[in-house]
C-alpha cells in the first residue's frame, strides 16, 4: 500500500534494536481515514474468503481491526486481552506470547463466548516482526476450533522472518507495507 509506505517514510523513525516508531499515525495517535483505506485494501485481498470474525490483540490492533470490520459486513471484532481482569468471566482460551516491542512474555486471553468452532477468522495486527503474537492468536483459534482464513498486517518487518515463516506454513498473510531493511544511523527505510 503505497500510501502507508509514504507515511512510514515521512513520519516513521528508526530506533536502535530494529524498532520502527510510527506512533504519529498508527499505534498511539490513530489516522482513522488511513485505517479505513487499510480495511478496504484487506477487503479486496480477502474478497473470496468467508469471514465471520476479526481477531486482534490489545491494544494497537483494536482501532485498525474495528475500521477493517466495516469492510467485512461489520463482523464482530474480538480482541485478546493481555491480562486477566474481573470483567473476564466464564471459560477462556489462553496462551502466552512474547512481545518484540515490550521484550517480555504475557498471557493473552479470549472468552469462549466470543471465539467459537465454526468461526472463520481474519487476524489483524499493526506489526509483524518474528510472528510470536500472531502464533498466539493462531493458537487461540485452534483451541476454539475456529478457522484462520487470513492475516492482515499493517507493517511487516520482513527482515525478521515472521511473515515468511507463516506464509511457508500456508497462511495467507497480506502485509500492506513490508520493510526489507532499516538503518537507525541514517533513518533509511527500504521496502520489499
Amino acid at each position: 500500500m503505497k500510501e502507508l509506505e509514504e507515511r512510514i517514510q515521512s513520519e516513521g523513525t528508526v530506533k536502535a534494536g530494529n524498532v520502527l516508531k510510527v506512533d504519529a499515525f498508527l499505534n498511539h495517535q490513530c489516522d482513522v481515514r488511513l485505517f479505513d483505506r487499510m480495511g478496504a485494501a484487506w477487503a479486496e485481498h480477502f474478497a473470496g474468503k468467508h469471514i465471520t470474525k476479526i481477531l486482534t490483540i490489545e491494544a494497537s490492533g483494536i482501532g485498525i481491526a474495528c475500521c477493517a470490520a466495516q469492510h467485512f459486513d461489520n463482523v464482530p471484532v474480538v480482541f485478546a486481552k493481555k491480562a486477566q481482569s474481573i470483567n473476564l468471566d466464564g471459560e477462556q482460551y489462553s496462551t502466552t506470547v512474547y512481545s518484540f516491542t515490550k521484550q517480555k512474555e504475557f498471557p493473552v486471553i479470549v472468552s469462549k463466548k466470543y471465539l467459537n468452532p465454526g468461526d472463520h477468522v481474519l487476524l489483524i495486527d499493526d506489526f509483524l516482526a518474528n510472528g510470536k503474537a500472531l502464533r498466539g492468536l493462531i493458537d487461540l483459534c485452534k483451541a476454539a476450533g475456529a478457522t484462520v482464513e487470513g492475516i492482515g498486517i499493517a507493517v511487516e518487518k520482513g527482515f525478521q522472518g515472521g511473515g515468511d515463516a507463516l506464509r511457508a506454513e500456508g497462511y495467507d498473510v497480506d502485509s500492506l507495507a513490508i520493510v526489507e531493511s532499516m538503518d537507525p544511523e541514517t533513518g533509511r527505510i527500504e521496502f520489499r
